[in-house]
């Protein structure tokens, strides 16, 4: 493997123009696609196997053109104080906005407050329900802004107006001055590691063009394979994240070969052939978490983690052949590493020209790392106790873990969503924002109006039940459907009971099959798939990657580490925004404005994205620590050794990610800034907590111990050659060419 990746990186190297050329001609080519493909629509969300979904295909089957999966609008209207929405000029208001939104295109139905009986008890707060025949996503603009316009003329009549449900489903805000902070303090922080602009800018010039080439793939091809905007973003941020990484790698390996005496072709061919190899490693591992979405059985979620693990195969190739490319263009502008500006060409010049290495510059004090190190060694017991209770007092709160989907009530509360259930909430009770729709299938009964009649009065028998309406039936008389509103709000663990109540002992005495969903069923049932799959999903990713950790370090323990460090860090993250956000601590500092519970995408997501950066920390650290190991240092030395060459570089790339993620704590919209939060807290344990601490001090307890692999097992491993063992041999032989020469007879 090194000596490969040497080879790709010098040819890459000295044919930059021809590198560089296909990269940017890739870039081109994604772009034109992007640009020239047809417009995508909604991403279809389904949730195989679930009994919402079943009665989704149902209802679409026996309800033709009811429009079962349209996006749906509620006109709120709330009358000013001393009023009711009973007084004539009210009525008027009323009247006119229903006609209104009735001459939409996409609209299948409005309702209308007078007849349908939508007015509160008080007469204070009344709802128009309009029901559109595409989904959210693919409703045109007109209709949206037809929608808001009507709001807006009803608002301007004294009313207080505000339209929740998912026609105008927010999108997401990113946090704007949060990202911009979290790019400049990345920039900084590339700047100090590698130690100019120039070496600086190339991480972030390979990342963007990498994620250029990811992104307009996805875009080209979103038409085609029903690919959603989330899609690309996951695939954006990953291919960001990876991409600056290992450009960072390859990029601090080239200047400290430098700093060794070899002249610039050597060097990049050195660095490709061992920060490379770990590159290569680390990526695929990101490639198999993402991958690995796909035992989820959720098309939404398969279809992001493969595209952006594509986008990592991008970053990847990018690393090994273009940073090679341009390092070969940047030329002296980038310096070995302990070299100051003004010695940059005279260290060039007296550069040698061959591939043989020089005596190296004569070291200075220790570095950080080597101090910290060293401190870790002595230690061991004592710092591993402490990074261990630590991190495991932070996971506690995670067994008051509860999953959910956020809804309007999680939405910021200057939204006209989160206005709108509020005002719904206070009208007719938190349960109407999420009521139930049942799905009676008397098909096979002898008498479908009894058996609908006894599924409802079965329900008004449950807790925490508000409203039952009279069955509907279709016009062949075999289905009906009921809408239950529970007494609760949606998000609430009593609306899940009811949900759970109907399906096992109402649905259980009927004389018909008895199916829930709606949006509050469909959350519940999305939260526990991706609950059941949790476990499989960890194996499966966790069980790849210590195959694959176990061939690139040649060890059983060390992988076995890695692996126990990743589910203790990514448990103390997860504690923590149960801490944050379902418990609300800290939540005014971090702008929480609702607690509840955590999405139900959360655990997988954090699983997925932090197990390929952990291990992106984990392969470029321990790699150089057994680089020494093999290379005649002892245990203690060699992890001495790896943290003086790669801890400023793991540190510089966790900052760096840390702070594009804390970005995104910034926005207004609950699920990015959990996200944000998450991601960001996890890094930093994973990073300082178990990387920085808890690694060296396993290591030293370990001793040799540590690199013990069984010998029949090292028989049938792949020499994968990480350590770049066959770059030091030729090295080697290059300093003594007669080395192996025998004397000549005469």
């Amino acid at each position: 493997m090194a000596t490969f990746l040497y080879r790709l990186g010098r040819l890459a190297f000295r044919r930059r123009h021809l590198v560089a050329l296909l990269w940017v001609a890739l870039l081109t080519l994604a772009g034109v696609g992007a640009v020239s493909a047809p417009a995508a629509g909604s991403t279809s969300f389904s949730i195989p196997g679930t009994e919402a979904q079943k009665a989704f295909d149902l209802l679409e089957q026996r309800f033709p053109g009811a429009s079962a999966d349209g996006a749906t609008g509620r006109m709120v209207f709330k009358a000013p104080q001393g009023e009711k929405m009973t007084d004539a000029a009210n009525r008027a208001t009323v009247a006119k906005t229903v006609r209104e939104l009735g001459d939409g295109s996409e609209v299948v139905s409005v309702t209308d407050p007078y007849t349908t009986h939508a007015v509160s008890k008080d007469g204070t707060v009344a709802y128009a329900s309009v029901r559109y025949d595409a989904p959210a996503m693919e409703l045109e603009d007109a209709t949206k802004d037809a929608l808001q316009k009507a709001a807006d003329e009803a608002r301007d009549t004294g009313l207080t107006v505000d339209v929740g449900g998912d026609a105008l489903q927010a999108e997401p805000e990113a946090g704007a001055i949060g990202e911009v902070i979290g790019l400049a303090i990345a920039a900084v922080v590339l700047v100090m590691t590698l130690g100019s602009l120039v070496a600086a800018g190339l991480p972030l010039l390979t990342a963007v063009i990498g994620v250029g080439i990811g992104v307009g793939t996805i875009t080209a091809l979103a038409k085609a394979l029903d690919l959603g905007d989330t899609t690309s973003t996951l695939a954006g941020m990953i291919g960001l994240a990876v991409g600056i990484d290992y450009a960072l790698f390859i990029v601090s390996r080239y200047r400290a070969e430098l700093a060794e005496g070899r002249d610039r072709e050597e060097a990049v061919g050195r660095a490709t052939g061992t920060a490379g190899s770990a590159v290569v490693f680390a990526g695929l591992t990101v490639v198999i978490a993402l991958a690995g979405l796909t035992v989820v059985n959720v098309p939404m979620l398969t279809k992001m983690g493969l595209a952006a693990a594509g986008t990592v195969v991008i970053a990847v190739l990018i690393a090994l052949t273009m940073i090679p490319a341009l390092l070969g263009y940047a030329g002296r502008r980038i310096r070995p590493v302990g070299e100051k500006r003004k010695e940059v060409h005279g260290a060039d010049a007296s550069a040698p020209k061959s591939g043989k290495p020089v005596k190296p510059v004569k070291p200075g004090k220790p570095n950080l790392g080597t101090r910290w190190a060293s401190f870790v060694i002595r230690r061991p017991a004592a710092v591993l106790l402490l990074g261990v209770v630590g991190l495991g007092t932070v996971a506690l709160p995670v067994s008051q873990l509860e999953l959910g989907l956020p809804d309007d009530g999680s939405q910021p509360t200057s939204t006209t969503q989160r206005r709108a259930y509020d005002l719904l909430s206070e009208g007719f009770g938190p349960g109407f924002n999420g009521p139930l729709m049942i799905v009676v299938d008397a098909k096979n009964s002898d008498a479908p109006k009894a058996a609908a009649a006894t599924v409802s009065d079965g329900i008004k028998d449950l807790d925490d039940v508000a409203t039952v309406t009279p069955p509907a039936f279709n016009k062949a008389g075999d289905t009906a459907t009921i809408t239950v509103v529970p007494g609760s709000k949606p998000s609430s663990t009593q609306t899940e009971d009811l949900v759970h109540a109907i399906r096992d002992d109402v649905a259980s005495k009927a004389d018909a099959d008895v199916l829930v969903t709606g949006t509050t069923a469909m959350n519940i049932d999305f939260s526990q798939k991706l609950s059941d799959a949790l476990i499989p999903y960890l194996g499966l990713v966790v069980g790849l990657a210590f195959l694959l950790l176990i061939v690139v370090f040649r060890s059983i323990l060390v992988p076995l580490k890695a692996a126990l460090g990743f589910l203790l860090s990514v448990l103390a993250a997860l504690g923590a925004v149960v801490a944050v956000f379902q418990w609300g601590w800290l939540g005014g500092v971090l702008g929480v404005e609702e607690t509840g519970p955590i999405m139900s995408m959360m655990p997988i997501f954090m699983v997925g994205v932090v197990f390929g950066l952990a291990m992106d920390y984990e392969v470029f650290l321990v790699t150089r620590m057994r680089e020494a190991y093999v290379h005649g240092e002892s245990p203690s030395q060699a992890v001495v050794t790896g943290f003086k060459h790669s801890a400023r570089v793991v540190v510089a790339a966790a900052v760096i990610m840390m702070a594009v993620f804390g970005g995104f704590i910034s926005s207004g919209e609950s699920m990015i800034k959990m996200i944000g939060f998450g991601l960001a807290i996890a890094v930093f344990f994973d990073a300082f907590v178990v990387r920085m601490a808890i690694v060296p001090a396993v290591l030293a307890l370990l001793g040799r111990r540590a690199w013990w692999l069984p010998k029949w097992l090292d028989r049938a491993l792949p020499d994968v050659d990480v350590e770049g063992e066959g770059l030091r041999t030729r090295a080697e032989k290059d300093a003594d060419p007669d080395e192996d020469r025998e004397p000549a007879r005469v």
